[in-house]
């Protein structure tokens, strides 16, 4: 019998380890992006730079949820943990009942 998580998000830790490469995911695109602004500013088609612009602006808005969400699985990893070590202070403190 396996004792850990058979599939990626069945732990708050995979799920935190996903959101951590998507996280570094979105920050590589984001500078992508920034690249092709600076490519296609003062270009024939401004209408691209201003796809780019919103594309940018999208992903920083990504970016900030993300960032939310990696702090809400941290906030759940603590929670966790101060519950598992009262569990386990309550049955180390209480064995003769």
């Amino acid at each position: 019998m396996s004792t850990g998580p058979s599939r990626p998000f069945d732990s708050i830790e995979s799920a935190h380890e996903f959101i951590a490469l998507l996280e570094e995911s979105i920050q590589t695109a984001m500078a992508d992006v920034q690249g092709h602004i600076q490519n296609a500013s003062g270009g024939p088609d401004p209408r691209r730079t201003e796809a780019l612009t919103l594309a940018l602006f999208k992903m920083n808005q990504l970016s900030t949820q993300v960032r939310k969400s990696r702090r809400i699985l941290n906030d759940l990893r603590t929670i966790r943990r101060l519950l598992f070590s009262e569990r386990r202070m309550d049955a180390a403190s209480s064995p003769g009942e």
